[in-house]
């Protein structure tokens, strides 16, 4: 049995504000920080080692991965960032109020942005200052691999594929932990728990939350649960 560790980012500037995040690297709020070390305890009470973490490249999931690691005391001896593990693009709705939008466009079609699983939002132009293809971050990446925004079968296709070849090999034999996002843990977790098309849309993942996840020699799903029950989200496994 091995353990996958899956935590979404504390509580961003751009959570708080009800904002479409989205690519846009935003900061970690005084709770965010503060959920990160709560992560960091609960994990270090599992006594676990971990031989690799994984992050994005985005700056909110790597510093919840920093505290919590220094919170718990914990050497991971390899930490990846992977771009594929960012948040879902959220295009032209980036930096948008939520409460906002949903006055604009209606309440029903910012769910349908939000929570389908294969409608994209609108696609951010490439000439915009705000586009990652014109962020140095990404300046090691191919353009033809940065999106103009996503639905989050878009981001299933890049962070699951990514997990499949770079992650889950390491998981046969080692505990892994990720740092990441709502809605590339989503699909993680569309993929891990075999949840349908029509069901992932009920699926949230609470900031700064750890779930812990074992698994059997097949990597097959044998246990989830939140490491704080008190702030835990329904667990959807195979509907």
């Amino acid at each position: 049995m091995t353990s996958l560790i899956l935590i979404r980012h504390g509580q961003s500037q751009w959570n708080l504000e009800n904002r479409f995040t989205g690519w846009y690297d935003a900061e970690l709020t005084e709770l965010g920080q503060k959920e990160a070390k709560k992560a960091g305890e609960l994990i270090q009470k599992l006594n676990l080692n971990f031989a690799y973490a994984f992050t994005s490249f985005q700056k909110r999931a790597i510093n919840t991965l920093n505290i919590l690691l220094k919170e718990s005391k914990i050497n991971v001896p390899t930490i990846v960032k992977a771009w594929q593990l960012n948040e879902r693009h959220y295009g032209g709705l980036q930096g948008l109020n939520k409460s906002e939008t949903e006055q604009k466009h209606g309440k029903e079609q910012v769910m349908i942005w939000r929570r389908s699983y294969d409608t994209r939002p609108p696609l951010l132009d490439r000439s915009d200052p705000n586009h990652p293809v014109n962020n140095d971050i990404y300046k090691s990446i191919d353009p033809n691999f940065i999106p103009d925004g996503e639905s989050l079968k878009d981001t299933y296709n890049r962070s699951v594929p990514y997990f499949d070849k770079e992650i889950a090999p390491k998981l046969l034999k080692d505990n892994i932990l990720i740092s990441a996002h709502g809605n590339s843990l989503r699909a993680l977790c569309k993929k891990l728990f075999n949840i349908s098309d029509a069901m992932i849309i009920k699926l949230e993942i609470p900031t700064g939350n750890p779930m812990q996840i074992t698994l059997n020699s097949s990597l097959e799903v044998m246990k989830a649960e939140y490491l704080d029950s008190t702030r835990a989200k329904e667990i959807i496994l195979n509907q």
